[in-house]
């Protein structure tokens, strides 16, 4: 039997000071008191394997017995900490603390109940005591044995080898240092796996697909199998409920949300989805809840005619022994969304600072603070854009995925074509994030020189995923006939044609859905570049080297094998956004067409310059005016044929700064670009793309439609306004089908065109190959302090996110017209890696988190500006 005031063999091994189990939360509070009545023996399995019998009085409460737990093994923190026993359901259930013991434990003496870790922090440095780090490390030691810490097999020798190392010891240290050491560098390991304190709970949704539920300090996760599909963070849920065995996250109301605000999971039975909801209850009140609210000024609990929904919810509060202000703040968070009432102005010793969710903005301090334990070493900076840059593409083969599922107008072939294709790449890139994000916390955390060696390392797992990937080149290739497939039964299909539309306005669809599917090829040019940087940091003696080459043979190997088929599906894929773009031409995206340039220069003509839009393609040369249409359409006014085209400069000629003649057909065009690089480019490619029509020698397809008001080859060189005018009544009157039916307005010819600016081929190729993804810190001209925003690059554009895992973005900056460059001294921001973005009067600064990133993101933006950035 165990006496109060005994010390366990644990406490003795870390010499824990002789204290009473006190929560850390109520500082100076002693166990409650033994209540009279007969002592009934009940048993305890401790962390370490060792069983106790405490003699507990019958009419004890849970926190009695708790409370004497702790005070036997001298622990301080003892809220982190619980007691489960298995019901009569054989499912381990947590015995509440304000339970009585002899209730709730069915036949309590022949029950053995369980002490275990049951709140897991983020962050393991906020364990302040050292038995408690002790604790968890048996924890993640009984974890790893049962399975329910699942990792990588390099994750799991480097934590077997630290158990290993902490019963065996080395022969210089004393068995003391040695098991405080190696459980301290177990728990850090264990802490930075994704697995760590998950504890699943089967369920299923909707469509009765198998899934499991779990809570985490940050919120309710959704499992499949041991891969994590879904998070809801606590700031995102307004309530939590269930009904029978349906458990219900009610989510906060967003209108920009498609999807919708009340997500469903079936459970096994009603008890599971209790104790499960339960569970999230206890893990909102320990993680969120900071301090303890200011009394109101009437009573809340018997006043009649509340706003909140008090009876069914308290039961459960209390049932799980939160203290009255807990209840209060708690439910005033989960019912009605409003957490600003629980604000605290000092956050409890135990929360971590990621969980205080203020917002994006932080101090320059806790920045500068943060930044001095950030990475130099390039290989880690390598490893972090891969890492970075591999989940926002795996978020986008997610959208393939789920975007036409559920949509009864889509051919079941072409179902079977996309699932067949992206689902096994998919499946792929899941398992490959997941070994990225455990190798990436490894490389982060502290460990000895022998072990750095085998995980601060890049290319085993590059050249796996490599050599896996050239096992799925099939699908690879045929993401090409994807994109035709879906052309093709968007033709024979108005309505599919429609729902494709419509899924490219929405927030989500931040890039056109065809690019979408073609980034699994877009892919293989992001790992080529990669390995490419990691081999010419390395020395050819590096460990990693030799993997690193290989699987760069292997990529550009299997880059080589594709790149025809690219070059071609990637002028089709600009053709048909064109096609949307324009009105007035037809048959645009056929075979052997292809896209040189398209831009903004001003035409001369009688009234003066005048803004219009030029395309540029072989054979042929249109220009249009964007259109006073509510479909922000381009209407095409004339079309110039390139063989027999003549190009000269004209600046003297008409006292026009960057102008120049194209002569055709006896008829004569007068144009000016913005500045002489932009003149230069333009005629570069048009002499570029005439000699290419006077070697083919084939007649020029005609490509503007019958509409009255559009001018061919033919026509006089001054346009006039009035046609114009009736070009685009005409069409309406006409029922032009696409001048009913809303574009995206953010496309590239439309950014061009608010930008004066131009695109060729060659700056398509270069920002696709340069697309990133990773946190930059921005801050507007006449701001103070910096915001942190995770931030996409593609299609020359910036992306904001709050976080990586937000579903669409909160704004987007096309870079198209702007210069990178230093921040002056006259601006006052003395901090290192930060450029300034500038155009016109509008003002952006960014700093990275690196020397790396810093020239990562110069080098990204010279695809998008003008001219040479003054860096």
């Amino acid at each position: 039997m165990v006496e109060h005031g005994q010390t366990s063999m644990a406490g003795q091994r870390l010499g824990a000071p002789e204290t009473l189990g006190i929560s850390t939360l109520e500082p100076g509070h002693k166990p409650p008191a033994m209540p009279a009545g007969r002592l009934v023996p009940i048993r305890v399995l401790l962390l370490d394997d060792s069983e106790e019998i405490f003699d507990i009085s019958h009419r004890a409460s849970g926190r009695v017995l708790f409370e004497t737990v702790c005070s036997h093994l001298n622990l301080i923190e003892g809220d982190y900490f619980g007691l489960e026993f298995q019901s009569s359901h054989r499912k381990m259930v947590s015995l509440y603390k304000c339970n009585p013991c002899m209730r709730v434990c069915p036949g309590p003496k022949h029950t053995i109940l369980r002490f275990v870790v049951k709140f897991f922090p983020p962050d393991h440095t906020v364990l302040l005591e050292e038995l408690t780090r002790y604790l968890f490390a048996l924890q993640v030691r009984q974890d790893l044995a049962s399975g329910r810490l699942t990792c990588s097999d390099p994750s799991a020798a480097l934590l077997v080898s630290h158990i290993i190392q902490s019963e065996i010891g080395d022969f210089e240290e004393t068995r003391f240092s040695q098991t405080k050491h190696e459980y301290y560098r177990l728990l850090e390991v264990a802490s930075r796996l994704e697995m760590y304190g998950i504890r699943l709970h089967p369920a299923k949704d909707r469509e009765g697909t198998k899934l499991s539920l779990a809570v985490a300090h940050g919120g309710v996760l959704v499992f499949q199998g041991h891969n994590r599909i879904n998070d809801f963070n606590w700031s995102k849920i307004r309530k939590l409920s269930f009904k029978r065995r349906r458990f219900l996250v009610k989510l906060r109301a967003d209108p920009s949300n498609v999807n919708q605000d009340t997500l469903e999971f079936l459970m096994a039975s009603r008890d599971c989805c209790k104790m499960f909801w339960k569970i999230c209850v206890e893990y909102h009140a320990f993680f969120r809840l900071f301090e303890e609210p200011r009394p109101k000024p009437k009573p809340v609990l018997f006043s009649r005619g509340s706003s909140f929904r008090f009876r069914s919810v308290l039961m459960i509060f209390i049932c799980v022994c939160l203290s009255f202000s807990e209840v209060t703040c708690a439910l005033v968070t989960l019912v009605n969304g409003h957490a600003d009432d629980c604000r605290a102005a000092t956050p409890s010793p135990l929360i971590s600072p990621m969980l205080n969710d203020t917002g994006a903005i932080r101090t320059d301090d806790e920045e500068d603070n943060r930044r001095k334990n950030c990475r130099t070493d390039n290989a880690y900076c390598i490893a972090k854009e891969l890492l970075n840059t591999e989940r926002t593409y795996l978020k986008d083969l997610e959208l393939i995925t789920g975007v036409l599922d559920k949509e009864d107008c889509v051919p079941e072939a072409l179902k079977t074509l996309l699932t067949s294709t992206y689902e096994p790449l998919h499946s792929h890139h899941t398992h490959f994030l997941q070994e990225l994000e455990e190798r990436l916390s490894l490389w982060e955390g502290q460990c000895n020189m022998q072990v750095k060696g085998e995980i601060q390392r890049l290319g085993d797992l590059l050249l796996k995923s490599v050599q896996e990937l050239k096992a799925l080149s099939a699908q690879l290739e045929m993401s090409s006939e994807c994109v035709f497939a879906l052309e093709r039964a968007c033709v024979a299909s108005r309505r599919l044609e429609c729902v494709c539309r419509e899924f490219e306005l929405q927030k989500v669809c931040y890039i056109p859905l065809n690019v979408f599917l073609l980034s699994p090829l877009h892919r293989l040019l992001h790992y080529r570049q990669i390995l490419d940087r990691l081999c010419k940091h390395y020395p050819p003696t590096h460990t990693d080297y030799s993997d690193c080459k290989a699987a760069l043979d292997d990529v550009c190997e299997l880059e080589a094998a594709l790149r025809p088929g690219l070059e071609q599906i990637e002028n089709y894929q600009k053709l048909l956004e064109l096609q949307k773009d324009l009105i007035g031409v037809e048959h645009l995206a056929v075979a052997g067409r292809q896209l040189i340039r398209l831009g903004c220069l001003s035409k001369l003509s009688g009234k003066g310059l005048q803004q219009r839009m030029f395309f540029l393609f072989n054979g042929v040369l249109l220009y249009s005016t964007r259109g006073i249409t509510s479909t922000n359409q381009f209407t095409v006014h004339r079309q110039l044929p390139l063989h027999g085209m003549t190009i000269r400069e004209s600046e003297d000629e008409w006292g026009v700064p960057h102008s120049f003649t194209l002569m055709v057909q006896q008829q004569s065009l007068v144009v000016a670009a913005r500045s002489e690089s932009e003149m230069e480019k333009w005629m570069e490619d048009l002499k570029m793309a005439v000699d290419m029509a006077e070697e083919s020698n084939g007649p020029t397809a005609d490509l503007l439609t019958a509409s009255k008001g559009v001018k061919s080859s033919g026509a006089s060189e001054v346009e006039s306004e009035d046609d114009h005018r009736g070009s685009q009544t005409s069409l309406q009157r006409n029922g032009n089908d696409s001048a009913n039916t809303r574009h995206r307005g953010n496309t590239t010819a439309h950014v061009c065109w608010h930008r004066n600016t131009s695109v060729s081929k060659l700056d398509f190729s270069i920002a696709t190959e340069n697309q990133l993804s990773g946190n930059l810190l921005r801050k507007f001209k006449n701001s103070n302090g910096w915001q942190r925003l995770w931030v996409v690059f593609t299609n020359f554009t910036l992306f904001f996110y709050k976080t990586h895992e937000d579903e669409y973005p909160l704004a987007s900056l096309p870079l198209l017209g702007y210069s990178v460059t230093h921040a002056g001294e006259s601006e006052n921001i003395h901090k290192d890696h930060v450029f300034k973005l500038h155009f016109k009067s509008h003002i952006y600064y960014f700093r990275t988190e690196s020397e790396y990133f810093f020239e990562r993101y110069s080098k990204i933006h010279y695809s998008t500006k003008r001219y040479k950035p003054a860096l």
